[in-house]
């Protein structure tokens, strides 16, 4: 058709028939015909459709389709084609290769508005807006839970990647503690098992749980991950049932001869109940100098 005819079918509204051609699959037909008449300002949704059988497409805002059997070169519209398709919601799709990749950089932590910066990095064409990146992962998240409960899910995670875990709940089943620990960890742990620093993050999570962090320190003066612990409060029997898994963790043998901490007193006293023999070195940290004060002998059980 010329440049001509085309012009007139857009001025008395109406939509040029896609190409006539053979797809491979039922999601090709639906992707192609719908990226034609997007091109022509129109919106094409799923009508019906039966599973390996057909499928009807019409416009999203099309009514009831009249006469299947009457040959026609144009396809009738109710409304003038659309100058900008933004504001429709089916215009925005991320297509398979964008919803994987939303997946693949939504697991390694990355934020929504980065998401959609790359993408249309790689896409100056897209049209999604940010809440679109936004149900894209919520709908991920819901895939991945499978009617799980998210620490069901979690559980399963761990237990699935061989981590070492323990768990404690209150009266109504409710989540209260974690402690959880890779397995590369145990052995960096057990191998590198006298020098240990213990701190805890205050309620920078979902659920406002403190999360605590045990880091070794090898004797090339680097140092790991050895374990976390979230906990329901920062209070000393909490610091004991993580140390006590913790203990746990070390099969009781390697023992920890220098734990440093700042002045969490909390977890100072539960360092005397659980490591009776370790030195408690208190970390002092200013603009210009960077100390080590032991103080184990200060901390009673009145402070």
């Amino acid at each position: 058709m010329d440049i001509q005819s085309q012009e007139e079918f857009l001025e008395h509204e109406k939509m040029l028939p896609p190409p006539i051609t053979h797809f491979q699959s039922r999601e090709e037909l639906i992707e192609q015909v719908s990226g034609f008449a997007r091109s022509q300002g129109y919106i094409i949704n799923i009508r019906k459709s039966e599973k390996d059988r057909k499928v009807i497409l019409k416009c999203d805002r099309g009514g009831v389709y009249k006469d299947t059997r009457k040959a026609t070169t144009s396809h009738d519209h109710n409304h003038k084609a659309f100058e900008d398709i933004s504001g429709h919601p089916s215009s925005r799709r991320f297509s398979k290769e964008d919803i994987l990749r939303i997946k693949e950089v939504t697991i390694a932590g990355i934020q929504p508005h980065q998401i959609l910066t790359s993408l249309r990095q790689g896409n100056p064409q897209l049209l999604a807006i940010s809440r679109d990146v936004y149900n894209c992962i919520s709908k991920i998240r819901r895939d991945i839970l499978a009617g799980r409960t998210a620490i069901q899910a979690l559980l399963d995670e761990l237990a699935d990647g061989g981590f070492h875990y323990n768990a404690k709940n209150d009266e109504e089943g409710r989540l209260t503690h974690l402690f959880f620990a890779h397995p590369k960890s145990i052995t960096l742990s057990k191998n590198y098992s006298n020098v240990f620093v213990m701190d805890c993050t205050y309620k920078t999570n979902k659920y406002k749980m403190p999360l605590l962090d045990i880091v070794g320190v090898t004797s090339f003066n680097s140092s790991f991950y050895s374990c976390f612990a979230f906990l329901q409060k920062e209070e000393r029997e909490d610091y004991v049932w993580a140390l006590t898994m913790f203990n746990d963790m070390l099969d009781n043998v390697s023992r920890p001869t220098v734990i440093v901490t700042d002045r969490e007193l909390a977890l100072m006293r539960a360092i005397k109940i659980v490591f009776p023999g370790a030195m408690n070195l208190l970390c002092v940290s200013f603009p210009t100098d960077f100390r080590l004060l032991d103080l184990s002998d200060c901390i009673d059980d009145g402070v």
